[in-house]
């Protein structure tokens, strides 16, 4: 069985290690986001590429979900002694590593895809992990800071990164806009459509609908061939209980107009796209609405306890694709 995946950070790597335990003879490919990528010290980081290879390569901190384990912050200190930010993204000193090893072969001209292909060679993580795209692609955010002046006034409007609005600012802003800036003008990755083409399945894990499955969808061809994949596509809600699993995704959610349920993302996506949805058995009053939204639906448990719950979340989704084929 061929599945593609799309996935960000965090919940689409824990997810992947679940598929990999529920679907250890499949081929799997994951489509990875770099709509977080940045540019920080001179040294390109991907943040949601590497916590894939890191989850499943055995390398990833597991109390935090991203990073590397056993980790030291020697230079990063160093850096901030010298007045060099920004303070607030902490890379780690066997992070850096890797983020230098990328940064030199993108200089030395490799694309992404293949740069990413080589780390992998180091960490074997049992899928094929491909960026969306080779092109430059960072999502900004639309925010007003608040004034801290004795006359405060209505405060300053300007878009920031990402990555700032999640870690520095702890999304304590309303998101007013979220934009994939350079999506329109990139191009698949090579392999990427292709493997969409040859797919059995496409699945989309509990990642954030709008900055990470959604970055992944705008860029241009990549929605138009899941759409027309002919294969069944089920997703994962990654809202149970009206508000977010992990993270806060509700705030991004709030900038596209999408209310934080289960439901409503099932509806983000659409039936032209999505297929098969699952929602949390907290959640099971919102079946109806999404069949009605003509996406068949199911209500299982959802939450990422362990590595069981999770192969057995991942098993839900194989099965739901089944009976998409069936129907």
């Amino acid at each position: 069985m061929r599945i593609v995946v799309l996935a960000g950070g965090i919940g689409g790597a824990r997810f992947l290690r679940g598929l990999k335990r529920a679907a250890p003879d499949a081929d799997i490919t994951v489509i990875g986001n770099t709509g977080d990528d940045i540019h920080l010290f001179g040294l390109k980081v991907c943040p949601d590429l590497d916590t894939v290879m890191y989850t499943l390569g055995g390398g990833i901190n597991e109390e935090q979900g991203w990073g590397r384990t056993d980790e030291t912050f020697h230079l990063k200190e160093e850096l901030a002694a010298y007045g060099v930010g920004p303070e607030w993204f902490g890379l780690g000193d066997r992070d850096f590593a890797t983020h230098i090893v990328r940064t030199q072969m993108i200089t030395a001209g490799f694309p992404l895809s293949a740069v990413t292909e080589a780390l992998c060679d180091r960490w074997k993580p049992g899928v094929r992990l491909i960026p969306m795209t080779d092109d430059r692609v960072e999502t900004h955010v639309a925010v007003t800071l608040p004034d801290s002046g004795a006359d405060a006034g209505p405060g300053e409007r300007k878009a920031v990164h990402f990555q700032e609005y999640w870690v520095r600012l702890r999304a304590s802003v309303p998101a007013e806009a979220v934009v994939p800036v350079g999506a329109e003008q990139a191009k698949p990755a090579p392999g990427v459509l292709e493997a969409i083409a040859e797919a059995d399945v496409i699945l989309f894990p509990p990642s954030n609908p709008v900055v990470s499955i959604g970055t992944i969808l705008a860029v241009p061809g990549i929605r138009e061939a899941i759409a027309d994949a002919g294969v069944p596509v089920v997703g994962l809600s990654p809202i149970v209980g009206d508000a977010p699993v992990r993270g806060m995704a509700d705030k991004v959610l709030a900038a596209v107009g999408v209310e934080s349920t289960a439901a409503a993302v099932a509806e983000h996506y659409g039936s032209g796209l999505l297929d098969g949805w699952l929602v949390d058995t907290v959640d099971a009053d919102s079946v109806t609405r999404v069949k009605a939204a003509g996406i068949l639906c199911r209500a299982v448990p959802l939450m990422m306890t362990d590595l069981d719950a999770t192969a057995q979340m991942a098993r839900e989704a194989l099965t739901l694709a089944e009976e998409v084929r069936e129907a």
